[in-house]
């Protein structure tokens, strides 16, 4: 599978640029696609989920063209939405029934065995004749990324699928993804949950402000914050100090001071000790640090 994404722009009638000229190819594996909220990650996924045409550029899939081609690629798709809703009047299982036939279990025996799988490795099974919109805010979740995964899709699209899930969810969800990624598929990621992608994605991009600004590894993004990611004691004379300073990561109470972590270019004087970085050190990093002097680089080739 292959997904090539060439010069997308996307501009609502309001005169917002949600994309900007992204340029993007995407095989079989696992994207994570992170960025804070209002980056352009939901306005990227729904372009590419047949949902929304762009005002310019191009998206092919295996070939299709996402314009041209709009039913053979949704016959493909697996979908779940950050405003993913259910039907009113339908049980768990029916709804999730319903949603294998429109993904081609047209076969009634299939379906059935099929919608109890998913059922299971939801953890909905026993919710199975509950009606859908009386289940909690995580077991609809739950019931999203069933009706998403079901019928094999070739792409799964998963827009913010973590938001609700308390943690054993939360894992159980990334196992699932991690679990169909071996296979010859493609699933994308959306989130500004970092956790979500350090534990699932061999792949990630960074949308900001809808640009892409980096593509790559999780641990080429992490390269580039070694050695700046420090662990500082201080007391709370300091702490307000360093906040102001620096992007704090995290504050431990230690008896009568803090432990913090923090990203930085250098620590001015304070006295820390260099830690190695995880996804989350890197993304900040990143944000904070590299991007400014990007934007700062463009604008002055632009100008």
């Amino acid at each position: 599978m292959n997904i090539k994404i060439s010069d997308l722009s996307k501009v609502y009638s309001n005169g917002n640029k949600a994309l900007n000229n992204i340029n993007l190819e995407i095989e079989s594996g696992m994207l994570g696609l992170l960025g804070p909220n209002g980056a352009g990650k939901s306005t990227l996924m729904r372009i590419m989920a047949t949902l929304m045409l762009p005002s310019s550029g191009k998206v092919t899939v295996n070939d299709f063209d996402l314009v041209k081609h709009r039913k053979e690629i949704r016959t493909m798709l697996g979908y779940l939405p950050q405003d993913f809703g259910s039907f009113s009047k339908l049980t768990t299982w029916e709804f999730l029934d319903y949603s294998a036939s429109l993904a081609g279990l047209k076969k009634k025996s299939k379906r059935s065995d099929e919608v109890e799988k998913m059922l299971q490795s939801v953890g909905l099974f026993k919710f199975r004749d509950r009606l859908a919109n009386k289940l909690s805010g995580g077991m609809k979740r739950r019931l999203g990324i069933a009706q998403a995964l079901i019928g094999d899709p070739k792409i799964v699209i998963v827009d913010e699928p973590t938001t609700g899930l308390d943690p054993e969810e939360r894992i159980r969800f990334r196992n699932l993804l991690s679990d169909m990624s071996r296979e010859e598929i493609i699933i994308i990621l959306s989130t500004h949950i970092v956790g979500d992608i350090s534990s699932t994605c061999s792949k990630m991009a960074l949308l900001q402000n809808g640009e892409l600004m980096f593509q790559g590894t999780p641990n080429s993004l992490v390269e580039k914050a070694k050695g700046h990611v420090f662990r500082i004691m201080a007391y709370d004379s300091d702490l307000n100090l360093l906040k102001e300073k620096y992007p704090v990561i995290s504050t431990i109470p230690v008896d009568d001071s803090w432990e913090v972590e923090l990203v930085a270019d250098n620590l001015n004087g304070y006295e820390g000790k260099e830690i190695a970085p995880n996804l989350e050190h890197a993304y900040i990093y990143f944000v904070e640090y590299l991007l400014p002097e990007m934007t700062s680089e463009r604008n002055n080739s632009n100008w």
